[in-house]
């Protein structure tokens, strides 16, 4: 894995770490699959994280998907934790501290800030991707970049019924 120390480098692995996601998403046409081999690509490529995976929306809540880490929170209702915010919100969420927002959920302790990214389907929410990490403010606009162009990659084969 090319993982850079240097912040100058950090582009590049980002760069690397969206073309093998991208790759990884053109192979196969099983979600599970997918989405389990995207999670481990970005759990390798990026550091300072202590869990990265999928929720998936399931009668009408976050259903735990493939991910890398410690066992998980199993459901999380829409407009719940930062998950169910992104959600309900349809929006990204970015959180510097997890313990400064209201209705966190803490299913790793060690976790500190996150991403949330929603990923769609015709228009509706078909899950989330999250990111943690064990650093205060460890996610800022490159990240959100990178992360955004793969679940935008990932709606792409939604829309295409591929996954």
């Amino acid at each position: 894995m090319y993982r850079v120390k240097r912040q100058d480098d950090l582009e590049k692995n980002y760069q690397l770490m969206t073309y093998m996601a991208k790759r990884v998403i053109e192979d196969d046409n099983d979600m599970v699959a997918t989405l389990a081999n995207i999670s481990a690509v970005i759990n390798g490529y990026m550091d300072k994280i202590n869990w990265v995976g999928f929720y998936i929306m399931k009668d009408g809540e976050l259903v735990l998907g493939p991910f890398q880490g410690l066992p998980a929170c199993i459901r999380i209702q829409v407009g719940k934790g930062v998950c169910g915010t992104a959600v309900a919100e349809q929006k990204t969420q970015i959180v510097e501290n997890v313990h400064d927002f209201p209705g966190h959920i803490a299913c790793d302790s060690a976790s500190r800030s996150e991403i949330v990214i929603p990923i769609c389907k015709n228009g509706a929410v078909f899950g989330v991707l999250d990111v943690d990490s064990p650093e205060l403010n460890r996610f800022g606009l490159l990240e959100n970049k990178y992360l955004t162009e793969i679940c935008v990659c990932i709606e792409k084969q939604l829309e295409a019924t591929k996954l």
